[in-house]
Order: structure tokens, then sequence, then C-alpha cells
């Protein structure tokens, strides 16, 4: 096993106040009626779009998610009297919602504003489609309340590839990981990898605000990849798709030599290639991390030099039982 019991952390609630400030940019949100609600937590990662409950229905309303009013909804209040209006809007007012957003640019009246300041429900309007508004607001709120862990190791890009070197403290990964970035791969994280779970089955890996790419070599000390090596030698996070193993040699200890049987890990419940990489002393443990990398790129892509050589070891057997040579002889190679 490369890992320990991990740790896993969700956050359980975010501020209106840091919500508005995250996407005032992106989503272009103008507060209607200033900093009221701000304080207010938003504690589900869901979205909910509050027609029904305009009408009447508040059975299965849930108030406790982000309200987004679209065209639907202030069409609906639209063509509702005044007096209906502002009734349909206090009938969804008792309920403690965090806040609301109003897309596509449309407004709602002055007494519903002011109505919403007063029970304190933060209101923002946007000038973007509810569509653009929900997936990226979505996106953020997913992002938010997406499970965490701390895996101590190496997180590089190779070739495209996230690799995540782990092991024993002192067994090498930051060097690893340095010869890596000056053979032209990307850093994502060195000793401290922040890995949140996306969805079901993605894992996205980081560093932390305090390391970033900083990155300590035993017998050096500290030193700043980005400073070093340049923009280009660094990443900011990366999907997490192999997790190399290192370990030193065992005499008796069993590893794969022919690649047929793959191994995985789970973390958080995702399942990840697992390479267990026995290192000594002059091995080129960065080489076979390229080659394991480009390994893992051919298996996307179909192809499988394990399963492959599998079928060619069958074939020359079955060729050698019909009585022919396993090497035929080349008549006008004379090198």
């Amino acid at each position: 096993m490369a890992l320990g019991k991990l740790k896993e952390t969700q956050r359980r609630s975010i501020t209106v106040g840091f919500l508005f400030e995250k996407n005032k940019e992106r989503l272009k949100l103008k507060p209607l009626n200033g900093e009221s609600g701000f304080e207010k937590e938003v504690r589900d990662k869901n979205i909910h779009r509050p027609g029904l409950a305009l009408a009447g229905y508040v059975e299965l309303f849930t108030y406790d998610r982000v309200q987004v009013f679209g065209n639907t909804e202030i069409r609906y209040l639209k063509h509702l009297s005044l007096k209906e209006r502002l009734k349909a809007f206090e009938n969804i007012l008792q309920f403690a919602m965090p806040c609301m957003i109003v897309t596509n640019e449309n407004e709602l009246d002055a007494e519903m504003v002011e109505m919403a300041r007063k029970k304190d429900i933060s209101i923002f309007q946007s000038p973007l489609e509810t569509t653009k508004v929900v997936y990226f607001l979505s996106d953020f709120l997913d992002d938010q309340f997406a499970p965490q862990t701390v895996i101590h190791g190496s997180f590089i890009d190779v070739y495209g590839v996230g690799v995540l070197l782990v092991g024993r403290s002192g067994i090498g990964k930051s060097e690893i990981a340095l010869d890596l970035v000056e053979r032209g791969h990307r850093l994502v994280s060195d000793d401290v990898v922040m890995v949140t779970r996306k969805g079901e089955g993605i894992l996205i890996g980081a560093g932390t605000d305090v390391v970033k790419h900083f990155m300590e070599i035993r017998g050096l000390g500290l030193i700043d990849v980005r400073s070093i090596f340049g923009i280009r030698a660094i990443r900011f996070q990366k999907r997490v798709e192999i997790l190399i193993e290192l370990e030193e040699w065992k005499q008796d200890a069993e590893y794969t030599r022919t690649g047929l049987d793959h191994e995985s890990i789970k973390i958080m419940g995702v399942d990840i290639p697992h390479v267990r990489l026995p290192i000594f002393p002059g091995k080129n443990v960065t080489v076979i991390t390229e080659v394991i990398a480009l390994d893992y790129l051919l298996k996307h892509y179909g192809y499988d030099a394990a399963k492959e050589f599998s079928k060619r070891l069958d074939a020359a057997i079955t060729e050698k039982t019909k009585g022919k040579r396993a090497i035929d002889y080349f008549e006008h190679d004379f090198e």
C-alpha cells in the first residue's frame, strides 16, 4: 500500500460575500441591495430555480440553495399585478435563502429589492444568460464543496500525464522531480499535494498557496522552480493519472515483470494506476518515469505493450508447433 489512511476533508459552507467576490468578474455580478446578507452561508453546492415556489407551491422548495431568477421566473412575475407580485415574492422570503441571482439583466421591482434587504437576503444581477450563470456557478460551487485530501509526494506533469511520486521521506522524490523539470517537464507541487475529487472519477492535484512551486533539495535547501526554470516549468493544477511508489529494492519482494496484471490504488474512492518502482544506486528513475507516462498514453490510445507481446508469444509458439523457424534467413542482408 503506497498511502496510509488519508484524512479526507470537505468544506461545509461558504459565505455569500465570498461567493460574490470570487464570481463578480466572471459573472459580472452587480449587488442590487448593497452588502445585505453577505455574512449568510451557502451550504449546498446545488442551484435552484424558484418558479414553482413563486407560483405558490413551496412543499418541495429547496430554499437553502442559491436561487436563480431567469427569464421564466421574471416573465411569470411580470404577468401578475404589482400587488400579486409582491405577495408571491413575500411568500418565498419567509424562507431563509442565502441569496438570489437575477440573470439576463432582468430587473425586480424596487419594492421587492427593499423587501429582500429587510430580510437580509442579497440580490445580485447578471447580464449573462441563465444557462451560463448556472454553468459557471455550478462549477464554482462544485469546486468549493469538493472533498480534498493531502498527499505527501511530488506531482509532475510528464508528457501531459499527471504523475504523483510517493515514498518514504528522503527516498529521492524531489530530486527525481527536479531532474524531470530539467528535462522539460512541469512541476505542479512538491512535498504537499492537495488532491481534490471532481465529479465521480476525477482527481485534481495542486500545491498550497504557501508552498506553491518551491522545492526542498536535501543538502541544498529551498529553491524556487518558477524563478530558476521559468514559467514553462510549472503548472498550477493537473489531473492525477498515475501514482508511482518509490521503494528500496528488496531481494525477496515480487515486482511486476510483464505488466499484464495492472495494479491500482483508491484515492478518495477513485481508482488510479499504481506502479511499485524498486530503486537502487545507478538506476535511472527519471527515464523510467518518462517511459511509464508514455506507456500510459499508449494504453489510453488503445495499445498495450504487454498484451501485444503476449499475442506475439502465443503466435510464435503456434508457429513453432507447425515446424516453422522463429527467424527467417535474410538473404540480402550482409551487415
